[in-house]
């Protein structure tokens, strides 16, 4: 089980939704924590509400690798190694993807799914020379099981960041660093106003924003989830080690309905030329994803 007290903890997108519950409750744990936001004024408001010497703020965007590994240093130069790593920045565009342009790819990739990788390439390296374990925690999404024609961009960066949080949870179970994704659906924050922190140089193609559009969304995350249930909710997967990490039952009878539906896509087709190797090969690389799987149960 892992222990958060005394441990460092860097969290992007942390100045506002799950980012702050998160800030909050590791707080709580007695962990060292380091607020990563792209807003310096919303860090500082989120600061001022915070009664802690142990948080530091850190303006950031993750979607750059130099950005990252500045912050990475100066976390460390302040607090120490960092052991515990929320990538959860994320930024939303509510529409298809024959709608969008080219600039809006690169700016949810950016966020959304360079993020993660950014983080993870910035701080899990540090994380082995340490020795000290760790954990991985990046925050996909219930879209990224669940696909409609919009949000298209959004649906597939949450769609890779479970791929790459499934293969990092198995690589770094030998370093005794643990990894979850966490699949929330409405939570409470603002990310339906992600047009306010676009970045002007990736404006190419943006559509004009529809207000309209975005009070109905305020509206619908009013009753979101609260950041600090989520959190709380968060942490207690670390402590079970989960490989994956649902805060709301909200969608389990629909996720359990797409299940059945994506088996029922299989045929009984005959057996072509190379049937019975191709089986063998498989019952190799099956047994050694059990093992995987099973040896990632027990890293923290």
């Amino acid at each position: 089980m892992i222990n958060f007290a005394g441990r460092t903890a860097f969290v992007t997108g942390g100045a506002n939704g799950i980012g702050i519950g998160l800030v909050r409750a590791l707080l709580a744990e007695g962990c060292k924590v380091a607020m990563a936001d792209i807003r310096q004024d919303a860090i500082d408001k989120a600061l001022a509400t915070l009664d802690n010497n142990e948080v530091m703020g850190v303006q950031v965007d993750v979607s750059s690798r130099e950005g990252m590994a500045a912050a990475a240093d100066a976390v460390e130069a302040k607090f120490g190694p960092v052991t515990l790593l929320f990538n959860n920045a994320g930024v939303n565009l509510f529409q298809t993807i024959e709608d969008s342009s080219y600039a809006d790819w690169d700016w949810l990739m950016g966020v959304n799914l360079h993020g993660p990788i950014n983080g993870c390439m910035t701080f899990v390296p540090r994380m082995i020379a340490h020795g000290q374990g760790g954990y991985v925690v990046n925050t996909a999404s219930m879209a990224g099981w669940l696909a409609a024609g919009s949000p298209g961009i959004y649906n597939t960066t949450k769609f890779a960041v479970r791929g790459l949080s499934e293969s990092l949870r198995y690589s770094l179970a030998q370093h005794k660093i643990g990894v979850s994704c966490v699949c929330p659906g409405l939570v409470k924050s603002y990310i339906y106003a992600s047009d306010d922190i676009r970045p002007a140089n990736l404006m190419d193609g943006a559509k004009p924003i529809n207000t309209e559009n975005v009070e109905r969304l305020a509206g619908m995350h009013q009753v979101g989830m609260e950041p600090d249930v989520i959190a709380e909710r968060i942490l207690q997967g670390m402590r079970e080690n989960q490989t994956y990490i649902f805060p709301m039952p909200d969608h389990k009878d629909e996720l359990a309905e797409e299940f059945e539906t994506v088996l029922g896509f299989y045929r009984d087709y005959p057996q072509d030329p190379g049937y019975e190797e191709r089986v063998k090969i498989e019952g190799f690389r099956r047994q050694g994803y059990k093992a995987a799987r099973e040896a990632a149960k027990t890293a923290v």
